[in-house]
């Protein structure tokens, strides 16, 4: 019998935003996401704050992200393709911004942004090594799945994609709960840069995308780490040999749908199914 992961609360659907380069464009965007009650995660190079006029500084860093309830998350130091970098440059450029990034926070900071959406086996391993639990990509699938492996979260799409709305009615109006087959959570990740929407004069297209997925009873707002570490969790849910028992080890509570039933298991608890 197969079970199916279900978010907080049961939901099936969850939402997010990753916008990178600490850019005060972002001051905006922030404001937008916070009035919908969206939540985000904005990817800085910490080696670039206050660099230019167009990145926030360090003390614009810490007064914007985390108290507007978004994320903070790593971009690599200096924003440098990492593919072309030597080994030990690439780990100084991963770790460098963590480390940065974490005394400006007072906080631990896991996530990270792939650079120009550059990677390759060599850049998972020590970002691996690093701590860094989950890096986005720049590869949009059009699609609502969950990743299988957070090191390389894909995204939905970018907010120019010419399909956005389509694809937020699409993501309305599926019912994973209702469906004999393919019933796995959906998330719709939304990526791109916030010195984009004056550039191309279209910051009416995340406002009026925010008013149309906001304020749903059914989806998750979460931002790119609470959604990596609950999937963890629920993934590592312990189940008994003849699966009539779960165990969760995690410190998060955790719904499944085991046999179209909704089954809370909260943290360090073992629940009969």
């Amino acid at each position: 019998m197969t079970d199916f992961i279900r978010f907080p609360g049961g939901k099936a659907k969850a939402l997010t935003f990753s916008y990178d380069d600490g850019v005060r464009e972002d001051i905006q965007l922030v404001e937008i996401l916070k009035k919908h009650g969206m939540h985000g995660t904005f990817n800085v190079n910490a080696g670039l704050c206050g660099a230019s006029v167009a990145h926030l500084t360090e003390k614009e860093v810490q007064a914007l992200y985390l108290p507007a309830g978004q994320e903070l998350s790593c971009h690599m130091l200096t924003h440098p393709f990492p593919t072309r970098l030597t080994a030990p440059r690439l780990v100084y450029e991963i770790t460098e911004d963590r480390r940065r990034l974490e005394a400006l926070t007072d906080g631990i900071v896991c996530g990270m942004a792939y650079p120009y959406g550059d990677y390759n086996a060599e850049t998972i391993a020590l970002l691996k090594a690093a701590g860094i639990t989950y890096a986005r990509t720049t590869r949009s699938t059009e699609r609502f799945s969950l990743p299988e492996n957070f090191l390389e979260l894909h995204p939905t799409c970018h907010h120019n994609n010419e399909r956005l709305f389509d694809l937020a009615d699409t993501f309305f109006a599926a019912q994973p709960d209702e469906g004999a087959h393919g019933r796995d959570p959906l998330l719709f990740y939304v990526w791109g840069h916030a010195y984009e929407f004056p550039r191309d004069n279209n910051w009416e297209r995340i406002e009026r995308f925010c008013e149309k997925t906001a304020g749903h009873d059914d989806v998750w707002y979460a931002t790119n780490g609470e959604i990596c570490a609950y999937v963890t969790a629920a993934r590592g849910l312990q189940f008994s040999l003849d699966g009539t028992m779960v165990h969760n080890p995690s410190a998060l509570d955790v719904w499944i749908d085991h046999a179209k039933r909704l089954y809370h298991i909260p943290a360090g608890a073992t629940v009969k199914l």
